[in-house]
């Protein structure tokens, strides 16, 4: 009997099962999108009971696919959307309201309240992060103080919060019959709560923040058997093994298991994962301190990240919003019609600016237009605002470490667009690397989910899997790269100071 890992990527458009073999080659994929629920300005929700439902059917599709039962399938590794947020009933297992998924920005007057006693990194320094909009703790607030009933559900011990690996893995091992509560390190941290120190959540934050401790899951490393997978389930009794949030998830995948090594992955958002080891190193240039994994007892490995809100989701919204492109593809053809971007600059802050600004007052900006700027020049400003964007959060993972990078391993679905990277390499100067298996998330996961049952033997077993595809090399003049930058930073401080008491 052959055997198989398969790994849950629930991300913010959709949730995805993939079945890995021995080699860290896909053997088959479920995927469906989930609805995107924009119900005021900067509001955005997921169905979290669509989400799960979704979660059933892809596993279901991948196994079908590789025509597989749960018996060729030895563990279950869970990656996820990171701070999106669902509350539920833990005798129903109804949410008590919509997913706020991390893009949301309504809980800013939070933000205010909180930072008006010791400004926004009144936590910083126990939990890695600035108070922001984009964590789950002002969200788990929000809800707690905005739909009805809840506070008093809350405290009265009816309720749970989770990220949406917590929220999976409840249902999977039972919901309502014995459900298993917890959530593992890497998620933790993107909470607000998580004490970077001790991996527990902080009584004093959570107390100011008026989060009953009872609503939150046990914290759990990356990679130990957590439970099995219930009895209704098609997976019945295979263990679920591995949790990691997406980002930290495509590190792992990426073997950037060392000190010193980084990936990005260019998804829905941008996410620069830079790891610092067994160090927690704390940022000074607009980076936050995470957890990049714990396997098992050992000790915890931490990393410093680069945020970008909006990457793959800026085409998205030229696709669905505006309508100027009838599939993500065609950004690409688009782009490739014109030698330049004509002048044109896109800066992308549909939800304020992440790394390293952190800007919730910021909103988007096309700037630079004149007659001459066509739709192949906004395509091509669209694609090359991602590279911008990582240009300046590599900047500061270069300030934070003080070790300059000499290459970057990319992954995720922008990867296959050979005209960004080459742009990304041009801007960085250094060479940008992308491996054979780009789906380095989910593998990620089920390298975790792997380790904790023997699949894999060690991290050394994991890194002789890595193997890359292809290489861009920068060819761009420094002077002509400085130019690019300069406009680039001008074309940000447009967006600055938009947001007031009038306008959200």
């Amino acid at each position: 009997m052959s055997e198989y890992v398969i790994a849950i990527d629930q991300g913010t458009t959709s949730s995805r099962a993939i079945v890995f073999d021995h080699a860290g080659d896909i053997v088959s994929t479920g995927q469906m999108e989930h609805q995107q629920i924009f119900p005021n300005a900067g509001w955005v929700e997921h169905d979290a009971t669509e989400i799960w439902n979704n979660v059933r059917e892809v596993i279901a599709v991948a196994l079908a696919g590789g025509n597989l039962t749960r018996h060729d399938i030895v563990a279950v590794g869970i990656t996820n959307q990171r701070e999106t947020t669902v509350i539920w009933d833990k005798h129903t297992g109804v949410p008590v309201y919509n997913a706020i998924v991390w893009q949301d920005t309504r809980t800013q007057d939070i933000v205010e309240e909180l930072s008006a006693d010791g400004g926004v990194d009144r936590y910083k320094q126990r939990v890695g992060l600035p108070l922001a909009p984009y964590f789950s703790g002002t969200k788990i607030k929000w809800i707690l103080d905005n739909v009805e009933g809840v506070r008093a559900r809350a405290e009265a011990g009816d309720l749970l919060f989770g990220n949406t690996d917590t929220w999976v893995t409840w249902n999977l091992t039972g919901g309502t019959d014995g459900g298993v509560h917890i959530t593992d390190v890497t998620n933790a941290s993107r909470t607000l709560f998580m004490d970077l120190e001790t991996l527990q959540w902080d009584a004093q934050i959570l107390a100011d923040f008026g989060v009953p401790a009872s609503m939150m899951p046990a914290i759990k490393s990356s990679s130990e058997v957590y439970g099995h997978v219930h009895s209704s389930q098609l997976l019945r009794e295979v263990p679920i093994a591995g949790i990691l949030g997406d980002q930290q998830a495509a590190t792992f995948g990426q073997a950037a298991f060392e000190a010193g090594e980084a990936k990005n992955t260019y998804g829905t958002g941008c996410f620069l994962i830079f790891n610092t080891g067994t160090e927690i190193v704390r940022s000074t240039n607009g980076l936050l301190t995470t957890l990049g994994y714990k396997l098992g007892d050992a000790a915890p490995v931490y990393a410093l990240e680069g945020s970008i809100a909006v990457a793959g989701s800026l085409v998205q919204w030229l696709r669905d919003s505006i309508g100027m492109i009838s599939s993500a593809a065609e950004v690409e053809v688009l782009a490739s019609k014109v030698k330049d971007n004509g002048g044109v600059y896109i800066v992308p802050a549909f939800s304020g600016l992440f790394a390293p600004y952190w800007r919730a007052d910021a909103r988007g900006a096309i700037v630079g237009l004149t007659r001459y700027a066509n739709k192949n020049h906004i395509a091509r400003a669209a694609l090359e605002s991602t590279a911008f964007q990582t240009r300046e959060v590599l900047d500061a993972v270069n300030a934070d470490s003080g070790v300059p990078l000499t290459e970057l391993k990319v992954d995720g679905g922008m990867v296959a667009n050979d005209g960004l990277m080459q742009f990304q390499a041009d801007l960085l100067g250094v060479p940008v690397i992308r491996p054979k298996v780009t789906e380095t998330t989910a593998l990620g996961a089920a390298y975790a989910a792997g380790l904790a049952v023997g699949f894999w033997k060690d991290l050394g077993e994991l890194g002789a899997n890595w193997s890359e595809d292809k290489r861009w090399e920068p060819l761009m003049e420094p002077a002509e790269r400085d130019r690019q930058m300069r406009l680039w930073k001008k074309a940000v401080t447009r967006t600055f100071d938009w947001v007031d008491e009038d306008v959200r």
